[in-house]
């Protein structure tokens, strides 16, 4: 019977084939191929497990090898599988002639079998390799099933094995418990209970460029003096964003998955992930890595959002060390001895005062801030990631009468207008390996962002009286062909382009405190 584990490894990961060997000699357990301290001491978790499942440990000398032994075995995810290859081997469970059987989960002692990390991709991994039973602890029987729903199984104990293998020989097995059905829940609705744009007040021309940042995938910078509003309106930025597709929204779930942040209770991530790291965050915190080979939180703002708060509060190196995935959306790590990757194409946030004491540019108060610091608290940004950003925004205070007025447009109100542009650029990418005006290739820029003769005219002024780089002009046209998409026009006319203009200002030469 050919029993098979998973390792992660990042994102992807290797099967990992268990044998057993039983031999005379003096009984006891050995485990090779590479394994870590985890997976050694599952022989004593195993074996103990084993007796209180009302089997018998075999009284032979016990082999136990993983294959291939050039990858190292991390994790105590291998236990079930190595407790279902000894039973296999020593003649106390028979094969239901399923071919090759993927066991992941790890054993307490009484034999009850806890919910492990990256469940999606090992059975991922398990599909392309045509294993067709898969067994995972009932725990993660939701999340399994969002990539694979049928021939899984969930339980919840190690002696429920007989009775599986026994209604799968018997061809009753879409009758056990554990087996997927369509009552398992995984499409299951998630309200939206993000905080409602109709709370700011004012602020016409920073509602404006977030919805237009919310419907292309845009990289927002807003800045301006304490309490103006700058966080207030990215927290709600969430909310106007639409459902993730099928195929994100079990991206998304299988990087929660791995890191272990994944409720399984709920299933598949159906709404954009949102993820607020504090401006003390390691390097390996935000972009990933470590001993673990974890997912930093621009893994785990996949698809959705990543706020920074007082960016320039960041250690400089972080902050560029975000220019890469920004540009390809994945993040490398490479380390001595392993190289892995994961997804990141995530949407930047960033929000920061004018100066350090906030008040540069306010008409009532004195900054206090020497030109020196002024230039190194900006330098923390710097002109290569404030490069990549295409919209940025002074936020001003709101006078205390606007304050006191009517709320706003609604948040449902303006996710429907971002839903439909949206939806526009899903048809229009369908064939292609990007999905958001963001994310079009320079060299693809002319073949979507077809401008009119006084679009072109409007373009060729701006980009020579601002002196805008190249990257700068690509940026424009991105967010022009967001702007033509809210309004439903496949043309981007000169109004499209001054209003992408605008969002861009700051930063090529026209400075928040010029007045």
């Amino acid at each position: 019977m050919n029993i098979a584990g998973f390792v992660n490894h990042g994102f992807d990961g290797d099967l990992v084939h268990v044998e057993v060997d039983l031999r005379r000699g003096i009984p006891g357990v050995d485990i090779v191929g590479l394994p870590d301290n985890a997976v050694r001491e599952a022989r004593e978790r195993v074996r103990v497990s084993i007796r209180n499942s009302g089997f018998d440990f075999p009284r032979e000398r016990v082999l136990i090898n993983l294959a291939p032994a050039g990858v190292k075995k991390e994790g105590a995810s291998f236990d079930l599988s190595i407790a279902a290859a000894v039973l296999f081997t020593s003649g106390q469970l028979v094969s239901p002639g399923a071919g090759e059987i993927m066991f992941l989960g790890e054993l307490e002692l009484s034999g009850r079998i806890r919910e492990v990390n990256g469940v999606i991709s090992a059975v991922s991994r398990g599909r392309e390799a045509g294993i067709g039973l898969i067994v995972v602890p009932r725990q993660n029987l939701k999340e399994a099933s969002t990539v694979f729903n049928r021939g899984v199984y969930g339980i919840d104990y190690l002696a429920e094995i007989p009775d599986l293998l026994g209604c799968i020989h018997s061809g009753r097995a879409e009758r056990y418990k554990g087996a997927v059905t369509e009552a398992s829940g995984i499409e299951s609705s998630q309200q939206i209970r993000e905080l409602d744009f109709s709370d700011i007040r004012g602020h016409k021309f920073l509602k404006r460029a977030l919805e237009v940042a919310a419907a292309g995938g845009h990289h927002v910078y807003m800045f301006g003096p304490p309490g103006s509003g700058k966080t207030m309106s990215a927290l709600r930025l969430p909310g106007i964003l639409p459902d993730l597709t099928r195929d994100e929204a079990v991206e998304v779930t299988r990087i929660h998955s791995i890191s272990g942040k994944l409720d399984s209770r709920k299933g598949l991530v159906k709404r954009p992930p949102v993820r607020m790291p504090h401006h003390t965050a390691s390097r390996e915190g935000l972009i990933g890595g470590g001993r673990d080979q974890l997912p930093g939180e621009i893994s785990l703002a996949h698809r959705g959002i990543l706020f920074l708060d007082e960016a320039p509060e960041f250690n400089k190196t972080l902050l560029q060390s975000l220019r890469e995935p920004l540009e390809r959306g994945r993040v490398d790590i490479a380390r001595s001895d392993i190289h892995y990757w994961y997804p990141a194409r995530f949407q930047l946030i960033m929000t920061a005062n004018p100066c350090p004491c906030g008040n540069l540019g306010k008409g009532n108060r004195s900054c206090f801030c020497s030109i020196q610091e002024i230039r190194k608290y900006w330098k923390k940004v710097g002109g290569a990631l404030m490069d990549r950003i295409d919209i940025r925004i002074p936020v001003e205070s709101v006078k205390s009468s606007i304050l006191m007025g009517e709320k706003g447009e609604t948040s449902r109100s303006i996710r429907e207008r971002v839903g439909k542009a949206v939806e526009i650029q899903r048809r229009r990418f369908k064939k292609t390996s990007f999905s958001k005006n963001v994310e079009i290739p320079a060299a693809s820029l002319l073949e979507y962002c077809i401008l009119s003769s006084s679009g072109k005219e409007a373009f060729t002024r701006a980009s020579e009286k601002l002196e805008l780089s190249s990257r700068a002009c690509h940026s424009v046209l991105r967010v022009a062909r967001t702007i033509a998409d809210l309004e439903g026009k496949d043309i981007l006319e000169k109004d499209h382009i001054y209003e992408a203009v605008q969002h861009r200002r700051y930063g090529d030469g026209d400075y928040f405190w010029r007045r």
